[in-house]
């Protein structure tokens, strides 16, 4: 039977104008690893016959267990979903709901250099794999993170900054055009890992950028359940 954690909202920050992170407390026995997903629900999801979809919402997890809190970040507009709306009404000590928690895209740790792809707030699920790699950066040769944000509300500066110490690099632009020159540079890599995070336009956006300068599907991961993969990267 699927176990759902009720947990409570012990900080939350706004990380821009637009985008906040609610840090809830951490179940004895809830536990991820970089890269997770989770549904998230609010109060009321569960109540009816059968659950209310419109309460539930599929995210990433921003943070790893060392940091003692689970973090979603997400961006919520002024003209946004019935569920946002609602999110956006809650406070400290309010409860919301996790399960079926896992991780599609955790560190591969091949002696590889690792290219983090992502889109506004899809820089969040990269956040703990940049901070998993800074703890224990064995099996990995250098990380480059990418990031476009029309809006320039950049997510996470403070942690994605470049460092040669590190062995990790961090672009933020603020245009696709932009973005996409420097993936097809990047993409000069051919034993490159490719991580690709955002809408399923922007996926396969960059699919068929990467493919088209030699990259193989084996080399590109994706944020998706493995039965799905094959929808974007088969041709």
């Amino acid at each position: 039977m699927m176990k759902i954690y009720w947990t409570k909202i012990n900080e939350i920050i706004d990380e821009t104008a637009e985008i906040k992170t609610f840090l809830l407390d951490c179940p004895e026995d809830f536990d991820w690893e970089e890269g997770a997903h989770t549904h998230f629900a609010l109060k009321g999801f569960n109540e009816g016959e059968r659950p209310n979809r419109s309460l539930v919402r599929h995210m990433s997890i921003s943070t790893l267990p060392s940091e003692k809190s689970i973090g979603i970040t997400t961006r919520i507009r002024k003209d946004c979903s019935e569920f946002k709306s609602i999110l956006r009404t809650y406070e400290h000590g309010q409860e919301v709901a996790l399960f079926k928690t896992h991780s599609n895209v955790p560190l591969r740790r091949e002696q590889k250099n690792i290219y983090l792809l992502s889109s506004g707030v899809g820089l969040a699920t990269f956040r703990p794999l940049v901070l998993e790699y800074f703890n224990r950066p064995d099996g990995v040769k250098h990380v480059h993170s990418l990031n476009v944000d029309s809006g320039r509300q950049f997510l996470f500066t403070d942690l994605f900054k470049s460092s040669s110490e590190k062995k990790f690099t961090s672009q933020f632009v603020d245009n696709r055009v932009d973005y996409y020159r420097e993936v097809e540079k990047l993409a000069s890599d051919q034993d490159g890992l490719f991580y690709v995070v955002g809408s399923d336009e922007f996926l396969l956006q960059n699919i068929d950028l990467l493919r088209m300068n030699g990259i193989k599907a084996n080399q590109i991961i994706l944020d998706k359940h493995k039965r799905r993969v094959p929808e974007f990267l088969t041709f």
